[in-house]
């Protein structure tokens, strides 16, 4: 049976499938994205993933008519058609073919989902390694803070990490506060305080950068948010990055720096720990 995919208004084969050729998120990078992942049929968080597009949306002038309901529907509908249980989303929202003068706008939503392919187990017991991007972060960029389909550059940056053997880069602000990762937020544990970038740096409000935090603060492990430097992350006694597909990642080196002992540490297993049990509590399954 042919994949299936939820484009517009519909399920369609995915090799059904067309977008316009006046799209202006093919042509210009004008749309967002949610990747999402499914435990037991469940997926993870969805109303902050979508609370998450509609705001970027309203930020951003992308015109569209769907709501939350519509869209969690369309979500399921694609993971049920598809007979997946543990899998990865993808959601798009364009602002679709530029209209002409007094029309009204054209939205293309386009979601689609495959069977999770989870990171190798080994990147979870020994850690990985990341590098620093060369390339800075542009805080007065208005998409930044937002997961827009304009991805490239950090796309390239990502390239160069796996080049070098690394899972991810590091991203600096251009005043030289530490950012994010290509695909993830970070951490830095200092005498077993939790640290991390405050959104507002702007970073991506990621959707298990937001579960970290209240497991922090549900478990009596100290947070703080604010502006970090390169110093902070060299002297960290421990790194963990998160997505909601990688989940809670140690980091044991930094290009040649080992971060402490070069082994995950001891919060980064234990906010392992609670982040499993979340998941555990809260997909068991679709009702």
């Amino acid at each position: 049976m042919a994949d299936k995919v939820f484009l517009n208004d519909k399920l369609v084969n995915i090799e059904e499938g067309r977008i316009s050729v006046g799209d202006s998120g093919f042509l210009y990078g004008a749309g967002l994205f949610e990747t999402m992942r499914a435990y037991n049929g469940t997926v993870f968080r969805l109303d902050d993933h979508l609370d998450r597009l509609l705001a970027s949306a309203k930020a951003l002038f992308i015109e569209h008519s769907y709501n939350k309901e519509y869209l969690t529907e369309a979500v399921y509908k694609v993971i049920e058609a598809n007979n997946l249980t543990d899998a990865r989303i993808r959601l798009t929202l364009s602002a679709g073919a530029i209209p002409q003068a007094q029309a009204k706008p054209n939205p293309t939503l386009l979601i689609t989902a495959t069977k999770l392919q989870p990171y190798p187990a080994e990147y979870y017991k020994k850690g990985v390694l990341a590098v620093l991007c060369p390339t800075r972060q542009n805080t007065s960029d208005p998409a930044c803070g937002h997961k827009t389909t304009s991805y490239l550059s950090r796309m390239l940056a990502l390239k160069q990490a796996h080049e070098k053997g690394a899972a991810e880069a590091l991203w600096f602000t251009i005043d030289g506060r530490l950012a994010e990762g290509c695909i993830s937020n970070v951490f830095l544990v200092k005498d077993s305080k939790l640290f991390t970038p405050r959104t507002n740096t702007p970073v991506l409000p990621g959707i298990a950068r937001k579960t970290v935090c209240e497991l922090a603060i549900a478990n009596k492990i100290e947070l703080i948010e604010k502006d970090l430097t390169i110093d902070d992350l060299l002297g960290a006694d421990e790194v963990f990055i998160t997505n909601v597909i990688m989940q809670v990642m140690p980091v044991v080196g930094i290009e040649k720096h080992n971060v402490s002992e070069g082994k995950p540490g001891a919060v980064t297993k234990k906010t392992q720990e609670h982040y499993d049990k979340f998941v555990k509590n809260n997909c068991r399954g679709k009702k």
